[in-house]
Order: C-alpha cells, then sequence, then structure tokens
C-alpha cells in the first residue's frame, strides 16, 4: 500500500522526495481525526499500522519534522493507554504477562524519546544547547520527548542508567512551560503535577504547594473539560498522601466529564476516565484504614 501511494503521488510530481514528504505532511496532520475519535479500541488497532507507515516515511525523509513529533507523540499515547495501561490492569491477574507488556512499553517510550531528540536536533547541537535554542515552535516536541522519557522513568525505577536522565527530563519539561504554558489546554501542567512530587531538591511540603499550583492551572486552562489533571492529582498527590476521600472525589470528577464537550480531546477523556474507573475499582487496596 505505501508503495501505491507513493508510485501515484510520484507519477503525478515527477520527484520522489517531494512526493514522501507529501505524505509525511498528511499522516503528520492526521493527529486530530484520532484524537476527536469515540472508540478506543479502533485506535488501539489502527494506530500500529499508522505508526509503521510514518517510521516508513521517514526512512525516506530522516528530517521530515512532522512525522518526528507525530511518532514522538503517537509511540509515547500508544504505549501508555494501549500497553502501559493494560499492564497495569492486568497484574492482579497475571503477573509475568503484566511484566512483559511493560517491557514493550519501555521499547515503545524509547522509541517515542528517540524521535523527539532527533526533531529537537539533539545529536547535532548537543542536549543542552538544543534545549536552550529551543522556541515556542518546538514545545510540542519539547512536551512529547519529556513525557515519553518521563514515562520511561517510572517504569524502570530499577534501573539507575535509566532513572539518571531524570534532569534531562525536567530540563525539556521546564523550557516547554517557559515558551508556552498554555500548550493543549494545560498538558504542561497537568505533566508538572506528577514530575513535581518527584522534583529533587524540594520538602514534601513544596512539592505539595507546586503540584497543586499547577493541577489549578491545568484545570483552568482545560476549562474543566479535561479529565487529565483530575486523575493525575488524584494519583499523584492523593493517593501519596493517603486522602482518600479527596481521590475519590476528583476521580469521580473526572468520570462526570461529557467527552463530548469538547471533541479534540475526546480521545484522551475517554482513556483517562478508563484509567480512573479502574483507580476506583481498587481503592480498598490503595488506602490503608
Amino acid at each position: 500500500m505505501k508503495r501505491l501511494a507513493l508510485i501515484l503521488i510520484v507519477l503525478t510530481t515527477g520527484c520522489a522526495r517531494f512526493a514522501v514528504n507529501r505524505i509525511g505532511d498528511a499522516m503528520a496532520g492526521s493527529g486530530s481525526t484520532f484524537a476527536s475519535d469515540n472508540d478506543p479500541e479502533l485506535i488501539r488497532d489502527a494506530a500500529p499500522f499508522a505508526l509503521k507507515l510514518e517510521e516508513s516515511l521517514l526512512a525516506e525523509s530522516p528530517r521530515h519534522r512532522g512525522l518526528l513529533l507525530a511518532t514522538a507523540s503517537g509511540f509515547t499515547q500508544y504505549g501508555y493507554a494501549f500497553v502501559q495501561q493494560e499492564a497495569d490492569e492486568l497484574e492482579t491477574r497475571d503477573v509475568a504477562g503484566a511484566k512483559t507488556m511493560r517491557d514493550r512499553a519501555r521499547k515503545l517510550y524509547v522509541r517515542a524519546r528517540d524521535y523527539g531528540l532527533r526533531g529537537l536536533r539533539v545529536n547535532e547541537l548537543g542536549f543542552e544547547k538544543a534545549v536552550r535554542l529551543a522556541t515556542k515552535r518546538d514545545v510540542p516536541l519539547l512536551f512529547w520527548t519529556a513525557a515519553s522519557w518521563g514515562a520511561l522513568i517510572s517504569i524502570s525505577k530499577n534501573d539507575p542508567d535509566v532513572v539518571a536522565d531524570l534532569p534531562k527530563v525536567e530540563a525539556l519539561i521546564d523550557r516547554a512551560l517557559v515558551l508556552d504554558e498554555k500548550f493543549e489546554r494545560g498538558a504542561i501542567h497537568s505533566f508538572l503535577i506528577n514530575y513535581e512530587m518527584a522534583r529533587p531538591g524540594l520538602s514534601p511540603a513544596e512539592r505539595e504547594k507546586r503540584a497543586k499550583q499547577h493541577f489549578d492551572r491545568a484545570m483552568e486552562l482545560g476549562a474543566g473539560k479535561v479529565a487529565s489533571p483530575l486523575v493525575s492529582y488524584a494519583e499523584a498527590v492523593c493517593l501519596q498522601r493517603q486522602q482518600r476521600a479527596e481521590f475519590e472525589r476528583l476521580l469521580k470528577e473526572a468520570l462526570a466529564i461529557d467527552v463530548d464537550q469538547m471533541p479534540d480531546c475526546r480521545l484522551a477523556n475517554l482513556v483517562t476516565q478508563r484509567r480512573a474507573r479502574w483507580l476506583l475499582s481498587k481503592i480498598d487496596d490503595l488506602f490503608v484504614e
């Protein structure tokens, strides 16, 4: 199918690289179609083909910025929503199976991170310089590179070599925050709810204060129609502090969100609500009376 599409476009343009870039532009712009879908299982089945097609196009046009962003974000979201989350749900029934799925999630996050770093030109500029020179245009790449790397670290806590990269995640997300704190209706703030609770050099009180500030701002930017800050705060803060009533209240608030109110966040809200339901089902195991 890929070859047929390329041949058809080459016949009309006469330039193979231009053809690849045109397809790449179209693929990179298809994210909104996935994001607004109301059927997570359909997206779960369709995403691998789309991701492999994007990788095939990148083999022909390795610097295509839109494709690098699409693969960085796509592999991150697929790894979390359809691999890591299912591993968490499976663990009580099949520990070995859950471990296998988390190993797969790690590989997906590594792939996503590496595409993001390529998009930021880290190999050419060096990490520190690439982050320093990043502009508002680079915020999506900064965010998804940090998200994939942070997810990798979160499920690799027994690997000191992986955990040692935490300062780089911090550099990426802090730079993104400075450049565009409103990105994707507060996505950076939602990410930082979790990160602040583990940020080195802060007291527990400082961590909780900063997490609450990011939660409040994420809720404001999302106009109360985005579920992720509610679930992030419940897991990162309420669970750690063993605040059961607030944990339950926030998750129920997330589940009460009408996913059709904000169509471009529909799929993300559905995936987040699935996690909220799973967390509520485990509440007696998560909190010590």
